[in-house]
């Protein structure tokens, strides 16, 4: 019995530790140069009905079921989809727009797993005529998140599909 209760305690104590060591926030974010000014490519990006061209998500589910809510390009917009395993399901809620500079929206997951972030797209002046692009989500871990997060690197899978995106979004518009 006493081998028993030293076991749980060790399995607790472990818990414990890896919870204390665990990255607590998380901000992943990816920059691209768009060959657009900055006013053209804010004027894209504040219209959520603007994200199935270019979107990496709508690209691993084309039967991704979107529906929408309120004034598009105008705060308190919402967009919510439900799709397959990989894009999952959730909303997101413009929270702020700031002409020229920046874009909040609340992001809400429900599946595969339940989560809240802050999404955001960062507009800065590039080289004449040029537009820094930083796309990027930032949020806290909450237990027992936070030690899954020891082994799933965010960065590189969520970057991954932040860098596709990008891409894919310099093209629509440098091509426009």
């Amino acid at each position: 019995m006493m081998m028993l209760i030293y076991i749980l305690a060790a399995i607790i104590v472990f818990i414990i530790l890896l919870a204390a060591i665990a990255p607590k926030n998380y901000n992943v974010h990816r920059s691209i140069t768009i060959d657009k000014p900055k006013e053209n490519v804010f004027e894209y990006m504040r219209y959520l009905r603007h994200y199935e061209a270019w979107s990496p998500w709508h690209k691993k589910d084309p039967n991704i079921s979107i529906t929408y809510t309120g004034t598009d390009g105008e705060v308190g917009i919402k967009s919510a989809w439900d799709g397959n395993k990989e894009v999952g399901s959730g909303h997101q809620t413009i929270s702020l727009i700031k002409a020229n500079e920046i874009i909040e929206s609340e992001l809400v997951f429900l599946k595969p797993w339940k989560s809240q972030s802050i999404g955001y797209y960062i507009f800065e002046d590039g080289i004449t005529g040029q537009t820094k692009l930083t796309w990027g989500f930032k949020g806290k871990n909450k237990f027992p998140a936070t030690v899954f997060m020891l082994l799933y690197n965010m960065d590189k899978v969520v970057g991954k599909d932040f860098e596709e995106g990008l891409a894919s979004l310099k093209k629509l518009l440098e091509n426009v």
